[in-house]
């Protein structure tokens, strides 16, 4: 019996029109009382811009284009896809599911949809259950999509997190093959950081229950990030019988340019070697590492037959990563 593989077919994504500067957003912080600067935005962070979107547009309106987009790069058509997940934390509606939402705006019917919430390791998670179920035969043709508009969930009076985050969607078709494509994938949790970044609101009674802004002990969060995301990056190359010399991309989430690059030495790869799109979007949480493939796809860098490492990690505490040949 011939063993069952996926592999990723085309990528696509979708950034709002609005592209919000540092100097933008800082004076626009300036009318509220809160002091910052674009120096010390970049220094800490290395992002310049991020995009924000309309107050009419939904997650399921970045996630669509995404989706059409990496459709059109696969050579398929909508009616072709028998599995849609979305990683989001910011979801259309408390339900149904934003998938659900999208596989109705794609004009399609019948196949499984569902969201995945892991944070800003939703996309690595969701990449990870899709490659599980088309290699268990459940699934042949799957929409794989990280899409967010975090802008909603943001605290403009604190400094130190609505400066880093943004609105986008990134999604990919990955399909059955004979032939590996991921090549090998590693998902973790530790329930215990729960407390260093989250929204910890709720809706109940048509009220919202405790504070529904973003919450996060940057400090905490870098340190446990640049050791977690190593082990996950050593673990998924052990499984897959690779060595850091054959990791020809890391694409890792994009939050922090010190974790990425921290990320990267720690593998000694070469920081030319990291696909970087941090500076332009932001932190778009779910949205970051499939934005960031896709544009190191479009741009003739991440090519055909090139080793690629995801890796993400977000609030739960989640992590994960994902080894891959395109």
């Amino acid at each position: 019996m011939t063993r069952r593989y996926s592999r990723i077919t085309g990528t696509g994504s979708c950034l709002p029109p609005r592209r919000v500067t540092n100097e933008e957003l800082v004076a626009e912080l300036a009318t509220r009382g809160i002091e910052t600067s674009n120096q010390w935005i970049v220094e800490r962070t290395g992002i310049h811009a991020r995009h924000f979107a309309a107050p009419e547009v939904t997650t399921s309106d970045l996630a669509v284009p995404a989706a059409q987009a990496a459709l059109q790069a696969a050579g398929l058509r909508a009616t072709d896809i028998d599995l849609i997940i979305v990683a989001t934390s910011t979801p259309d509606m408390v339900f149904p599911a934003t998938a659900a939402i999208v596989q109705h705006k794609l004009g399609i019917a019948g196949c499984p949809v569902f969201d995945l919430q892991a944070v800003c390791s939703g996309f690595v998670y969701a990449l990870t259950v899709a490659d599980a179920m088309i290699k268990a035969g459940n699934a042949t043709r799957a929409l794989v999509i990280g899409a967010e508009v975090f802008s909603r969930i943001l605290d403009f009076n604190d400094r130190t997190t609505c400066v880093l985050f943004g609105d986008g969607a990134g999604a990919v078709v990955l399909e059955g093959s004979d032939t590996p494509g991921i090549l090998a994938t590693d998902l973790h949790a530790d329930g215990k950081h729960v407390g260093i970044l989250c929204v910890p609101g709720t809706v109940a009674g048509g009220q919202v229950l405790g504070d529904p802004l973003l919450k996060m002990n940057g400090q905490a969060v870098f340190k446990l990030a640049v050791s977690v995301l190593d082990q996950a990056a050593r673990t998924v190359l052990d499984k897959a019988g690779k060595t850091e010399s054959q990791i020809d991309w890391l694409i890792p989430h994009q939050a922090n340019i010190r974790i990425m690059q921290g990320t990267a030495r720690k593998l000694n790869l070469p920081l030319e070697r990291m696909v970087v799109t941090v500076h332009d979007h932001g932190n778009t949480s779910a949205a970051s590492i499939p934005l960031a493939l896709d544009h190191g796809v479009r741009s003739g860098r991440v090519k055909p037959g090139q080793t690629v490492l995801l890796e993400g990690v977000g609030g739960g505490f989640t992590w994960g990563a994902v080894l891959l040949d395109l």
